[in-house]
Order: structure tokens, then C-alpha cells, then sequence
């Protein structure tokens, strides 16, 4: 499975117009993705004390069959690779979902269902 830390305005249009879309996809031509392990340094990283997020659960195969191309791609300032998606990610490609939020310490949590 990948995940997708999204700004709740960006899941708020997904749901109306059928396709998850983000500024990243506009000013760098790709979605960018995570594994499950890599998502709370990301959020670490990007969204310090943000309340106001979405957790996405999509996976490849779902993905693939929507027609969103997926490539896997050196990060260099992580040393590692991930997941990005080149072009808008169909509603029917998401699985799952939860709000996703700093706490009172400003540390960010996995849902319990991950």
C-alpha cells in the first residue's frame, strides 16, 4: 500500500470531481507517495503541528488499473526511494482514509488500523 499526507482542501475536491489532485502534481508533474514506513518522518518533515490533514491509503494495482502511471524515484535528501504518481488519482484507487493530525506535542501517529 502507499499513502498520501493531503491537505484537507485537496481531499475536499477530490470528492467532488472524482480525482485526488494535489499543488505537487502542478508544480513538479507528480503526486508524491509513501510507504507506511516512511510516512511519519514525512509528515515530520512537511507538515510540523498541521492539524488540518488527510492520511490516503491507495495501492499500485489499483492504481495501475485506474490508468495512474506509478514510478519509483531516488530521493536523495532521504536516501530513499518513493512512489510517484504522474497525474491525478482516481476516488476509486483510494481505499482507505483517516484525519491526520499533529498532538499536543506536535508528533504526528499512525491510525491503529495501519
Amino acid at each position: 500500500m502507499l499513502y498520501r499526507i493531503a491537505e484537507s482542501l485537496d481531499w475536499q475536491n477530490a470528492q467532488q470531481t472524482g480525482f485526488f489532485a494535489s499543488a505537487d502534481l502542478a508544480a513538479e508533474g507528480f503526486i508524491h507517495s509513501s510507504e507506511r514506513g516512511q510516512i511519519i518522518e514525512t509528515a515530520r518533515r512537511y507538515y510540523a503541528r498541521r492539524t488540518d490533514l488527510v492520511l490516503l491509503e491507495w495501492d499500485e494495482q489499483s492504481l495501475a488499473t485506474a490508468g495512474a502511471r506509478v514510478e519509483w524515484e531516488w530521493v536523495e535528501s532521504r536516501q530513499e526511494h518513493f512512489a510517484h504518481i504522474f497525474g491525478p488519482v482516481p476516488m476509486a484507487a483510494i481505499r482507505r482514509h483517516w484525519p491526520f493530525a499533529a498532538d499536543a506535542t506536535g508528533s504526528f501517529h499512525l491510525p491503529e488500523e495501519l
